[in-house]
């Protein structure tokens, strides 16, 4: 929200305070608070008929600085708050006469208590950000009747912002006005289902406002050398994040929120759905799921959108006994067939709804002032929505989707929860405004713990749209509603990389578009990303999305993609693990892999599968892509051809290959199944190498199907000598890529192979000379 008008004027309609200087601090063991008067107090008559600003700075993590900035304390807070984990550590605090430092492992926040007033944060000695004269300031808007509390803080030459959620619009952030509010708008505005009030700066740091409210952010868009941020109010809280790496950074911001969870295996295979308002039934699903087993493209997840319920019925949780007249049967079937099954949930239930009534006579539904159900015909003819603040309410929601548990779904897709009234009334007694963002994390959380409470905690997964702060720990999310062209697919990569850089660690998208009907060419080639994406489904509107219905290429490539995936699912599930220890996302921006390479800072049409993958995707039907390539000698898994880093490039591929490039100095296990996402990860695995440089070494733990590990390979080159070590695993082959030859092996059998040489490993420890 802007409220200047200008460099020197405010908006009509406007009052602004500034602080401006601090009157006099208090210190405690662990918290400096500084009291900023709107006007300078040069005697202690001044000091009366004159506002004030107060500024609490506290530490919940080791290089985290919260700072704590309101007008009148008195408000009542009717929640809901986010969920944080403070650690509270050890604080240093130092008032040195004109200025005071509050200090929280390396980072301080350096208070200038006058001439002029200012925060600055400095990490090393080295200024991150600073609160400068006029950054802080108290907001009457006389028109709305409304108070905003609103902070600047610097942005430097050539400083880039990241992140604020699953936003369609321009990776870096910079120049955006961004509103912190759920919207169901698709994927081609700047509305988003996934707003999250965290950026990231490529200068290490970032920042958090706890907020549930609108947090209205101006990126560098009102004072073009600051990131302006608001909420309505007298209070605002934020924390400064400083870490050696953006990395570091997203860690101490999962550690505060929430780490991932860790998804089961399985769904890191193929989801297919029925797609949204095709006509389908009992037949029409086996002929899908037939058809995929039939043409060998191995499909693990089958997903039922929302006709598997009766129209104006959504929600009744209830087959349409006129499509599936035998539900559990029809079921057991699929899961004979090795399937899980997903089921589309909402938290809205229609007048016609059996379930209406019920919730009404018991107060399960978001009332209105005067005691009225809230609804409208938005979606569904006299929609009410559930009451997860009301205990009874979940109960009841639980107890219906424990009932399709029961009769073998595996998962839900949690759609919606973004259109959220104001004008509303909670069991609780919640604030509605702060309940409109917040509202997904009580929604997504009461599937999310079902499923844990009935299915084991590790194999526990949402296909869910909306989130806020917090959300990650109830994966996995998707892109919600893009349109099937080329720019749509490629707003989404920008969607999930921004998501990617907001603490959410698992996303995924529609294949071929959700909206309108998909070219063959295009479902080719977003099938190639979507499968190298962390989690993968065909979905659509009003098309079936089964390749057969494109033509017998999008056949073979849907069954090549699938099968390289499932092949590389131990080096995936390594990598997921890493996500949920670390907070780093799956899919990750090039900057946030590679913060010291300038030319990595703005793309957004390529990125990183993990630690060791680079995947740049085709954006036209001609098959042509430009992408950048950082230092160093990477390698094409898919062509083994080598390119030469530091550079960019221009390539055509067929629909069989991409840019799919192993990070030089590294190793990717391949597993010896290629048909299920679940098998043994550590038997007859084949371990490649990678340009492995003399005195550099490499290594990958690997896993189970549950995230627990289960064995080591390390690779150590000495001059000519490269050393294999393994541990936990058997059957190992490791494969030179573009070595033709070697000199000997001991503890080995040398083999050829079209990419290099293929070592079948007889020992724990084996030794090749070059």
């Amino acid at each position: 929200m802007k409220f200047t008008n200008g460099g020197w004027m405010v908006k009509d309609g406007l009052e602004v305070d500034y602080p401006a200087h601090v009157y006099t601090t208090r210190q405690t063991e662990d918290k400096l608070t500084l009291y900023t008067p709107f006007r300078y107090i040069a005697d202690k008559g001044a000091t009366l008929d004159g506002g004030m600003m107060t500024v609490e700075l506290t530490s919940p993590y080791e290089n985290v600085i919260g700072v704590k900035v309101y007008h009148h304390k008195g408000q009542i807070n009717h929640g809901p708050d986010f969920e944080l984990t403070k650690e509270n550590p050890e604080v240093t605090i130092q008032d040195k006469g004109q200025q005071v430092t509050f200090s929280s492992g390396a980072l301080q926040a350096v208070v200038t208590k006058e001439n002029p007033y200012e925060i600055s944060f400095e990490k090393d000695g080295k200024v991150l950000t600073a609160s400068k004269p006029r950054g802080q300031a108290y907001i009457r808007d006389r028109n709305e009747n409304e108070t905003y509390i609103s902070e600047q803080l610097t942005i430097d030459v050539g400083e880039l912002i990241y992140g604020l959620g699953e936003r369609f619009t321009s990776f870096v952030k910079n120049g955006q006005t961004v509103d912190i509010w759920n919207e169901d708008g698709g994927t081609g505005t700047e509305q988003a289902y996934k707003n999250i009030p965290f950026y990231m700066s490529n200068r290490g740091y970032g920042v958090f406002v706890n907020s549930p409210q609108k947090v209205s952010f101006e990126v560098g868009s009102e004072k073009v050398s600051r990131v302006q941020f608001s909420v309505p109010g007298e209070v605002m809280e934020y924390y400064i994040i400083a870490g050696d790496t953006m990395k570091e950074v997203l860690g101490l911001y999962t550690d505060l929120t929430g780490k991932p969870a860790m998804p089961p295996a399985w769904s890191f295979g193929l989801w297919l759905s029925t797609s949204f308002l095709t006509d389908y039934d009992e037949g029409t699903v086996n002929s899908f799921v037939d058809g995929m087993i039939e043409r060998d493209i191995p499909l693990e997840v089958f997903h039922f959108d929302c006709l598997w319920m009766e129209e104006y019925e959504w929600v009744n949780f209830t087959w349409d006994k006129k499509m599936f007249p035998e539900p559990e049967k029809m079921l057991r079937n699929l899961k004979e067939k090795g399937l899980k099954i997903c089921v589309w949930i909402n938290p809205y239930v229609g007048q016609k709804s059996s379930m209406f009534d019920e919730g009404m006579e018991n107060g399960y539904f978001i009332k209105r002032p005067n005691g009225d159900v809230w609804q409208w015909d938005k979606w569904q003819a006299g929609l009410a929505i559930v009451d997860f603040t009301n205990p009874a309410a979940v109960e009841w929601y639980k107890g219906k989707l424990s009932a399709l548990l029961d009769m073998g779904v595996d998962s839900f897709k949690t759609d919606f929860g973004e259109r959220i009234p104001v004008d509303a009334v909670y069991y609780d007694g919640s604030d509605p405004y702060r309940m409109h963002n917040y509202y997904t994390q009580l929604y997504n959380q009461v599937v999310f713990d079902l499923l844990k409470e009935k299915r084991e905690e590790n194999d526990a997964v949402l296909f869910a749209r909306s989130a806020t702060v917090g959300g990650q720990k109830f994966p996995v999310h998707w892109g919600g509603d893009c349109t099937s062209d080329y720019p749509s697919m490629a707003e989404s990569l920008r969607a999930g990389l921004s998501f990617g850089m907001s603490g959410f660690g698992f996303w995924s998208h529609d294949i071929a578009g959700f909206e309108e009907g998909s070219t063959p060419d295009l479902y080719k080639r977003w099938t190639q990303f979507g499968l190298l994406s962390s989690h993968s489904r065909y979905h659509g509107s009003k098309e079936y999305k089964v390749p057969w219905v494109y033509d017998e290429e999008a056949v073979d490539v849907s069954r090549k993609f699938t099968k390289l995936k499932l092949s590389l699912m131990p080096y995936l599930m390594s990598q997921a693990v890493k996500t949920t220890v670390e907070g780093i996302p799956m899919m990750r921006s090039m900057v946030l892999e590679f913060p010291e390479d300038s030319s990595a800072q703005t793309l957004d049409r390529q990125y990183m599968l993990g630690d060791n993958l680079l995947v740049a995707p085709i954006f036209n039907d001609r098959g042509e892509v430009d992408f950048y390539v950082p230092e160093g000698r990477w390698t094409n898994y898919l062509t083994n051809e080598v390119l030469e880093g530091g550079r960019w490039y221009h390539e055509v591929h067929d629909y069989m290959t991409l840019p799919l490039l192993v990070r030089p100095d590294s190793i990717i296990i391949e597993g010896s199944v290629d048909n299920q996402a679940e098998y043994d990860y550590a038997k007859d695995i084949i371990v490649h190498i990678f340009e492995l440089s003399d005195g550099r070494s490499a290594q990958t733990r690997v896993y189970d199907k549950l995230g627990l590990e289960i064995g080591k390979v390390v690779v150590e080159r000495t001059g000519n000598v490269l050393t294999v070590s393994t541990e936990g695993t058997n059957g190992v082959k490791a494969l030179l890529h573009n070595i033709d030859s070697v000199q000997s092996v001991n503890g080995g059998k040398e083999d050829s192979s079209d990419r290099g040489t293929l070592i079948a490993l007889e020992k724990a420890k084996v030794e090749i000379t070059l």
